[in-house]
């Protein structure tokens, strides 16, 4: 899709920034003033079996497509290059993100059914939590949807602008936007709602991937020194 050069240029040479800057410190900013709504809210006590089997299909598929895309689209292109071939690379994440795209999505889509079939729980959801939770099955949808046209061009060059694209937003690069002129409506799109999702991170529910994030740290923490009365270690 071809879009006017200064929409094309705010779309995805600067809107990327706002989305991050606000993520960011809307993030610090609500942790500080708001530290007992940095949660996700839960219903479980509300058809417990299908949110275990949608939430497990989703975060683990969900963990899956995070992990591909910083790994896919941040790793050294000298790196990727010595590994394998540009063609491969696509194949191996088109396989990679397809099958754990589609996990995901089967997932969500039962969460989807879960908060809007029953009315107990539909009556107990927020605005903020309907709304996220259908950008997010869109945004699932939507990256699932690019694996067949992915297919359309095994040569690898399509699938090396995306990931020029996406190092280019983290080294600052000027003329980045350009990159995606002319691209398949939807990997832009796919991309535009992404950072949206950043942008109003900080407002919902979906703040609390942070603590996911910061979960990561207890692997590394020193052991905890636990002490019977009368001063003996254990």
């Amino acid at each position: 899709m071809i879009l006017p050069g200064a929409w094309n240029t705010f779309l995805f040479g600067i809107y990327p920034y706002i989305c991050l800057a606000v993520l960011l410190l809307g993030s610090l900013i609500r942790f500080d003033r708001e530290p007992y709504s940095w949660k996700s809210d839960s219903s479980q006590t509300l058809r417990n079996g299908q949110l275990r089997l949608g939430s497990n299909l989703f975060h683990y598929g969900v963990i899956v497509v995070v992990l591909g895309h910083f790994g896919g689209f941040l790793m050294p292109h000298s790196l990727v290059m010595w590994l394998m071939s540009p063609a491969q690379h696509q194949l191996l994440a088109m396989l990679v993100g397809g099958i754990a795209g589609t996990i995901a999505l089967i997932g969500l889509t039962i969460l989807v059914h879960r908060r809007f079939y029953y009315r107990r729980i539909r009556g107990n959801s927020r605005k903020w939590d309907i709304t996220i939770i259908l950008v997010l099955w869109l945004q699932l949808a939507l990256g699932v949807a690019t694996v067949p046209m992915s297919a359309q061009h095994m040569d690898g060059a399509l699938f090396e602008r995306l990931v020029a694209y996406v190092q280019g937003v983290v080294l600052f690069r000027g003329d980045n936007a350009a990159l995606l002129q002319g691209t398949p409506w939807a990997y832009q799109l796919h991309i535009l709602l992404g950072f949206t999702i950043f942008l109003v991170s900080p407002f919902t529910r979906m703040v609390h991937i942070w603590s996911g994030v910061a979960s990561l740290a207890y692997l590394f923490r020193p052991y905890q020194l636990v002490r019977k009365r009368g001063g003996a270690l254990n």
